[in-house]
């Protein structure tokens, strides 16, 4: 029986989101407890990777961490980003949080639908004049540089962030006690097996999304009893609360 499920994320900010209405109807608990937490590089640091960021005149954003980092380093670097600075953002809600730091132009401000790169690289490929910086995390793979590279894009990916694991308190390790454990990324995993050397999975029913972290549970060794997306569910709420569903007939 499914009753207590710790969620590897954020709480969410709204009171709308579909994980209140699951431990709603299915009258579980949910506990809101990241594995990892982002950090961003030092100027020092970054330095380090020979980038200056005023040769580019386009930054393609691939998620809020990217705008926090790349705004915070630019501070601290002092360097003034230019008024017409273009941006590319995987989504219009990523496009949107530039606002944070910038004044929103439709002009230079262009979006994605899929939240997936590829989706984008058309917009950019009417861009060809642009010379495109790609803020990143340590954790990637080249996938980026060979779209971009396809399509004959002058473009310089760079790391302005990293991911750790948010360590667990003894007082945490001791009462760590749910039925089931939601992870979003290979990080999670690997901050699962540094926090908990001992970690027995047993009933424990284990969810994952991307097949990243889904290979990540198999190749730690552990049982995955959930995947998402697939093509019926493609979000994990909508899997999440299937597996419920049929978990309590």
């Amino acid at each position: 029986m499914i009753k207590k499920i710790l969620v590897s994320q954020p709480k969410p900010s709204s009171e709308k989101s579909p994980y209140y209405d699951i431990a709603e109807k299915y009258g579980v608990e949910l506990v809101f407890r990241p594995f990892i937490k982002v950090e961003g590089m030092t100027a020092k640091e970054f330095r380090t990777q020979k980038v200056n960021i005023l040769d580019y005149t386009a930054i393609v954003f691939t998620s809020r961490h990217a705008i926090d980092h790349f705004f915070t380093l630019a501070k601290e670097l002092r360097v003034a980003i230019p008024e017409d600075m273009k941006y590319f953002c995987v989504t219009e809600t990523i496009s949107l949080y530039i606002q944070k730091y910038v004044q929103y132009r439709k002009r230079k401000v262009f979006f994605g639908n899929t939240g997936k790169i590829d989706d984008l690289i058309p917009t950019m490929v009417k861009h060809k004049q642009e010379k495109y910086l790609v803020p990143m995390s340590d954790v990637h793979n080249d996938s980026v540089t060979k779209m971009l590279d396809a399509k004959k894009l002058q473009h310089q990916e760079c790391v302005m962030y990293r991911t750790v694991s948010n360590d667990f308190t003894q007082e945490e390790v001791k009462t760590f006690d749910y039925d089931m454990l939601i992870f979003f990324s290979p990080s999670g995993i690997e901050s699962l097996t540094k926090n908990f050397p001992d970690f027995k999975q047993d009933k424990i029913a284990i969810a994952t999304f991307g097949p990243a972290t889904a290979k990540a549970v198999k190749d730690a060794g552990l049982r995955l009893d959930l995947e998402a997306p697939s093509e019926k569910y493609p979000s994990m709420t909508s899997a999440l609360q299937d597996f419920l569903q049929k978990k309590q007939k």
